[in-house]
């Protein structure tokens, strides 16, 4: 089994060696040491949400600290082709649920979309709370997959942002139930300049659908079409539906 992992500061493990002895604080401590009741000679994870992973053996433990002797200390790449999630906001938590199951997937960033049809609104002090909320669940998502990334939640967009992020991506997708190309033919014929894109954006509308002037304008934009199956599919499963076959035909898995 796979050890727990734990979270720290970005950046807080790049001078740890191997033999070093980390003291991991806070919440994230309290978690271990409360929560999952971690004893000492117990192996953990700690990771900094930005690729470095220290791998030891609890040393002590303590009410609001947690020390680790690190027997190994490595940094995970990114992929080469990285999957970003264009998630359009969505009512009865669907979109949170998305972009969970995306995370734990393997997405490498995730944007949330208001998109013309979505019956959910961020507004004024509520942006900033949904947009936290956004990234608690990344986060608890990151933990429970055992990452050593956390994908960062971009700023929300309107369809305008939208089709701008489009412009500037390598390859936008648009997942529609219309399109004529399977999304694995699409990917499977992948090429930019020559070479593999960076980044992939893998967009789904709300339960309404993405309404055909959102279709033109990002098609416009650079975006293309592309079918996942025969059936519909709810906002929530379409994302990760789609990491899964991108990830397989992409070489990630």
């Amino acid at each position: 089994m796979s050890n727990p992992v734990f979270f720290t500061p970005a950046g807080s493990l790049s001078h740890v060696t191997p033999g070093a002895v980390f003291v991991l604080e806070g919440a994230e401590a309290r978690h271990a040491v409360t929560v999952k009741r971690l004893a000492v000679g117990e192996s953990v994870d700690i990771a900094d949400g930005a690729g470095a992973r220290l791998t030891g053996t609890v040393a002590d433990v303590a009410p609001g600290a947690l020390t680790v002797t690190a027997t190994d200390v490595v940094f995970e790449a990114q992929p080469d082709v990285r999957l970003v999630l264009v998630q359009a906001l969505a009512k009865g938590d669907r979109d949170e649920l998305a972009i969970e199951t995306a995370t734990e997937l393997g997405i490498d960033a995730v944007v949330p979309w208001q998109s013309e049809r979505s019956i959910v609104r961020w507004k004024a002090e509520r942006a900033a709370k949904a947009h936290a909320k956004w990234e608690s669940v990344v986060t608890a998502a990151a933990k429970q997959a055992r990452r050593a990334w956390i994908p960062p939640v971009r700023p929300i967009v309107d369809s305008s942002g939208l089709a701008k992020a489009v412009a500037g991506a390598d390859l936008a997708i648009i997942l529609h139930e219309d399109a004529k190309n399977p999304l694995r033919e699409v990917l499977e014929t992948l090429d930019v300049d020559g070479a593999s894109p960076s980044e992939v954006l893998l967009i789904v509308g709300p339960e309404g659908g993405i309404s055909p002037r959102e279709v033109t304008r990002l098609s416009d934009a650079g975006a293309v079409t592309a079918l996942l199956g025969h059936h519909v599919l709810r906002s929530s499963t379409a994302g990760p539906a789609a990491v899964v076959l991108a990830s397989d035909v992409l070489g990630r898995w």
